[in-house]
């Protein structure tokens, strides 16, 4: 008997594995419609893993002092030994972790796969989204350069304009009025251990709400394209004609994570500039701030937006409006009806706010 039969099978008597890997791969079933979007959450969980590593392996020379950050980054960039790799891996990963979870938002959107019973998934999937760019925010500030310190400094300015509350608020998340060390060292504490332990647990329950409920079958190529569901009962999504996720839909994963991959590491081999621009390299001064000012690109749109009401808490009120009403839209949107094209108010509103997020966006770029 091989080693490998001896493990197998010391495994299987105290976990019973073989029943594990019937029910969840060969026996756990897809629709045989689904497309190239659904390999869009395999993919996170890749990105997500290797922004965990390469974040641990930056941890060992990392030191998050406002005196040492800067020149700590530089001794990672040009001494240790691949620092510059995993520096640039775990800045590109922020932002295709970003375009990836806003692309799974869309398709989720446009494929109606939101509508009940599906609603802690599209909640937790959201709350995700937020935790995302809450981390890359705090994250930019940590190498402590001229352009994240005063990125960080404008974009947490327009907190200050909350009415009674704003100042407090303000100062409690930059350790005080201006951003200076102690900031760092909260953003620091965010960005390694609150917010990626929040992400981990929402994550958990996201898998949980998708596992117990069932993939949701994709409207495209049906003839009937409305929500079967019941709502007055517990129902999982079977789909007794469908695929087995191993090995077929597993490899359609595969296929779609190396291509990711191959993506990735093209951006970072060939235009790692994309994601450290030269004012990346060039250490914080407190005094001087730059002529133009230029947030993270995820945060873009969101800033140019606020210009359009300095000093007044109303640009912050407008988007926090816009974003409660994407949480709730599975709860006002009670139709049946998943097919975009089956739904022209829904069409044309979504393709209106997606066309002005990229106009803010390429704006606020060139504002």
């Amino acid at each position: 008997m091989s080693l490998m039969k001896k493990v197998h099978d010391w495994f299987e008597v105290r976990l019973g594995i073989d029943e594990i890997a019937a029910t969840q791969l060969t026996g756990y079933l897809l629709p045989r419609n689904i497309n190239a979007w659904y390999s869009m959450g395999s993919i996170l969980l890749v990105i997500f893993g290797l922004q965990v590593i390469t974040g641990i392996l930056l941890l060992f020379s990392y030191v998050p002092d406002a005196d040492k950050a800067f020149g700590s980054i530089t001794r990672i960039m040009n001494e240790v030994p691949f620092g510059w790799l995993l520096r640039t891996c775990h800045a590109a990963g922020s932002s295709m972790m970003v375009i990836v979870l806003f692309c799974h938002l869309l398709s989720v959107l446009f494929m109606g796969s939101y509508k009940s019973p599906r609603e802690l998934n599209w909640l937790s999937g959201l709350t995700l989204f937020i935790l995302v760019l809450a981390t890359s925010l705090a994250g930019n500030l940590l190498p402590w350069s001229h352009l994240s310190f005063w990125a960080t400094t404008l974009v947490t300015g327009s907190i200050g304009t909350i009415p009674y509350l704003g100042d407090f608020i303000l100062e409690f998340i930059r350790g005080g009025k201006p951003v200076g060390p102690p900031t760092l060292r909260h953003f620091f504490a965010l960005h390694v251990a609150l917010l990626p332990t929040t992400f981990v647990c929402i994550l958990a329950a996201h898998l949980f709400f998708l596992e117990r409920i069932g993939i949701s079958t994709p409207p495209f190529g049906l003839a009937d394209t409305k929500n079967p569901w019941p709502r007055d009962k517990f129902r999982h999504a079977d789909h007794p004609d469908g695929i087995p996720f191993y090995p077929h839909y597993l490899l359609r994963d595969l296929a779609a994570i190396f291509v990711y991959l191959a993506v990735f590491f093209a951006a970072v081999f060939i235009a790692p500039s994309l994601f450290l621009p030269p004012d990346a390299f060039v250490p914080a001064d407190v005094a001087h701030p730059p002529a133009h000012i230029r947030p993270p690109w995820y945060i873009l749109a969101n800033c140019q937006f606020l210009k359009l009401f300095p000093g007044t808490f109303t640009g912050l009120m407008a988007q926090g409006t816009a974003l409660t009403f994407l949480a709730l839209l599975p709860f006002l949107d009670r139709g049946k009806e998943k097919h975009p094209l089956k739904r022209p108010l829904f069409l044309v509103c979504s393709v209106g706010g997606i066309m002005l997020y990229i106009a803010l966006m390429i704006w606020g770029h060139y504002s």
